[in-house]
């Protein structure tokens, strides 16, 4: 793995425990994947993962990331960490930038920082064919609390409070809801429904993680003619949808077919889903139109 200006066994990547990345989750992140035809190697919307990174950085306060690392470093040290695992299947990659300086108390400016990239197995972490969702007794943290838009390692232990108590009661996981009642998204994926051929998704002012491969999909989608709505929504229009999705980088593009016991269309992938899975799998390892796709 890469780990702070060189490559390094895994074991040998070290953090200390009074470090603030510890004590107090201030790291932020970002996942991509990288496809593997032969000797071909290609990661999707590189340039927007680095941004992720920079504008996460800029948002909580970290000011030593953006003038130590361009895209240019960024591309060629995840180019030596691919390189040097040498996949043969598709795998993810996930880039971090630790404050790895001890200080007492609570402050990130000026603090020194030590990026990290490491690559791991590309496993769904949903099921792929279809999912049981519940609504979650926790709420989603407001973008005034911690920023929704900075993609923040500490931000999850709210993710992970409302997915464990979707597991322990039954479900695959959790539909988060805000203050107001309103959707926002999974414990680690975007969520969109489709009703009478409309696309609906939260926007972007819901307390949602602005996901890339949120998107990628509104991209895709109008390109295929839909109507797509970015607003509020409720709940219960989850419930009378004909089609519900979700995706994210490690979710891919999965059918919803049950929401707090209710089901969902008729429990199959639909045909707006269907459509758009197929354009983004395509569009992870080739494409000419965005330019989404890398050649590391």
């Amino acid at each position: 793995m890469y780990f702070g200006d060189r490559l390094v066994e895994a074991q040998d990547a070290t953090l200390g425990v009074a470090t603030s990345a510890v004590l107090y989750g201030l790291s932020v992140y970002t996942v991509f994947p990288v496809q593997v035809d032969g000797d071909r190697r290609t990661a999707f919307r590189l340039l927007d993962h680095y941004r992720r990174l920079v504008e996460s950085c800029k948002i909580i306060g970290i000011d030593t990331f953006a003038s130590q690392w361009t895209f240019e470093r960024f591309v060629q040290a995840t180019r030596d960490v691919v390189a040097a695992n040498a996949p043969t299947t598709e795998v993810y990659v996930r880039a971090t930038v630790h404050v790895d300086e001890s200080i007492p108390g609570t402050r990130v400016r000026g603090l020194h920082t030590t990026v990290s990239i490491f690559l791991y197995d590309a496993n769904p972490i949903v099921p792929q064919n279809g999912m049981r969702l519940k609504t979650s007794v926790w709420r989603r943290i407001p973008d005034n609390a911690i920023p929704s838009r900075a993609k923040v390692n500490g931000a999850y232990v709210n993710s992970v409070l409302a997915k464990q108590d979707a597991i322990d009661s039954g479900f695959d996981d959790c539909i988060f809801l805000d203050i107001n009642g309103h959707v926002c998204e999974l414990s680690a994926a975007n969520i969109f429904l489709v009703r009478n051929g409309v696309l609906v998704t939260p926007d972007v002012t819901s307390d949602i993680l602005d996901g890339i491969n949120r998107r990628t999909i509104l991209t895709l989608a109008r390109e295929e003619g839909l109507t797509v709505q970015e607003r509020t929504v409720d709940l219960t229009e989850l419930y009378i949808a004909d089609e519900v999705f979700v995706c994210g980088t490690s979710a891919g593009v999965a059918p919803v077919y049950e929401i707090d016991g209710r089901a969902i269309g008729t429990k199959e992938i639909g045909p707006v889903t269907l459509t758009l899975r197929k354009r983004h799998q395509a569009a992870l390892t080739s494409d000419e139109v965005h330019g989404w796709v890398s050649v590391l």
